[in-house]
C-alpha cells in the first residue's frame, strides 16, 4: 500500500494565517470563518512562498495540463464559449468543509463565492453554484452560458431539488437554508441560461476550480 504524500497548507484568511503541516491544524483555522482562503501544496517552500502572495494568484492553476486526447478527438470537441460562467465547489471530506464560486470563464475573475460551510458535499455545492449562476445571469439580464463539470449538478437542477443524502443537522443549518432558497428559486423562476457540461479531458480544470485536487 502507498504512503500518502505529506501536504502543507497556506491559510491567507482564517482565525490564524500561516502554512500548516496537516488537515486539522487547517481546518481549526478555516472552520466557521467566512471567506477563508486557504490551499494545499505539496511541499513546505512552495507553501511558504505562497503564502508571500495572493490566493487568487494560486487557485485553479493547472499550467502543466496536457490532455490525453488525441488532436482528432479535441477538434471535434472544440473550444470552450468564453462568453460564459463557469462554477465549482471544493469539499474537504465528504461531508466536510465545503464552498463554492463563480468565475468569467476567459478571465477568471471572481463573480461570487459561499462559503466554506461547515458541513456539506461536493454535490450540493455544485448544485448551489449552478443556481447562484442562473440567478445573476438572469438578473443581469445576460445571454451567457453557463460551465460545470458536474453531472449530477446538472441533473438536480433540472429537477429542481438537490438530491442530497446529507441530513439536516446544526452543523448544516445554514446551508440547508440555502439549499431551500435554492430549490423555491428553481420552482419559481424561468430562465433562457444554457447549461454545458465543462471537457475537463479536453481543456483541463475548469476556470472556477479551486486547485485543491
Amino acid at each position: 500500500m502507498s504512503k500518502k504524500k505529506k501536504k502543507y497548507y497556506t491559510v491567507w484568511k482564517g482565525h490564524r494565517t500561516g502554512v500548516f503541516e496537516t488537515w486539522n491544524d487547517c481546518k481549526a483555522q478555516i472552520s466557521n470563518f467566512e471567506g477563508a482562503q486557504y490551499k494545499s501544496f505539496e511541499n513546505f517552500n512552495a507553501a511558504k512562498e505562497a503564502l508571500k502572495g495572493n490566493y487568487f494568484d494560486f487557485v485553479g492553476k493547472k499550467a502543466d495540463f496536457k490532455s490525453a486526447l488525441s488532436a482528432e478527438q479535441i477538434k471535434k470537441i472544440g473550444q470552450p464559449n468564453f462568453n460564459s460562467i463557469s462554477v465549482d465547489a471544493a469539499s474537504s471530506g465528504n461531508p466536510g468543509i465545503m464552498e463554492y464560486r463563480g468565475v468569467d470563464t476567459k478571465t477568471k475573475k471572481q463573480l461570487f463565492i459561499q462559503g466554506p460551510f461547515e458541513e456539506g458535499t461536493n454535490n450540493i455545492g455544485e448544485f448551489l453554484a449552478l443556481v447562484h449562476g442562473l440567478a445573476l445571469l438572469k438578473k443581469n439580464n445576460s445571454d451567457r452560458i453557463l460551465y460545470t463539470d458536474s453531472k449530477t449538478a446538472i441533473t438536480w437542477v433540472k429537477k429542481k431539488r438537490c438530491n442530497t443524502k446529507l441530513e439536516r443537522s446544526e452543523k448544516s443549518k445554514n446551508l440547508f437554508e440555502l439549499i431551500d432558497r435554492a430549490e423555491q428559486w428553481l420552482k419559481t423562476n424561468t430562465y433562457n441560461t444554457v447549461i454545458v457540461k465543462w471537457e475537463t479531458k479536453a481543456w483541463g480544470e475548469i476556470p472556477a476550480d479551486f486547485g485543491r485536487k
